[in-house]
């Protein structure tokens, strides 16, 4: 998915946000809203999530959000996304809509 329709359900607030990025990544900046996810709380996510909801997964660049995406549609979600250039196009293109813990 490219950035800026992401940006346009970011906005709409009508789209998960699962963020795969470590936690101190994470901690550091994250997308407002956004739901970090791993091995650990993948099942939690997955039961609490509607099977429709729009899901855009990110990570650091785009890449390994691909697989993530596509294991995730693989358990019945219908409109999973990977995000184009992950967090880092997020944040030097968005730069005020950064959140840090």
């Amino acid at each position: 998915m490219e950035l800026n329709t992401a940006a346009d359900h970011w906005q709409a607030g009508d789209a998960v946000f699962a963020d795969i990025r470590d936690p101190q990544s994470f901690a550091m900046g994250h997308i407002p809203g956004a739901q970090r996810i791993d091995n650990s709380n993948l099942g939690v996510f997955l039961e609490s999530v509607d099977k429709d909801a729009p899901i855009i997964v990110v990570c650091y660049h785009g890449i390994s959000s691909q697989g993530a995406a596509e294991y995730i549609a693989a358990q019945g979600f219908t409109n999973v996304s990977s995000m184009n250039g992950g967090f880092t196009a997020w944040s030097m293109s968005y730069p005020e809509h950064v959140n840090k813990e």
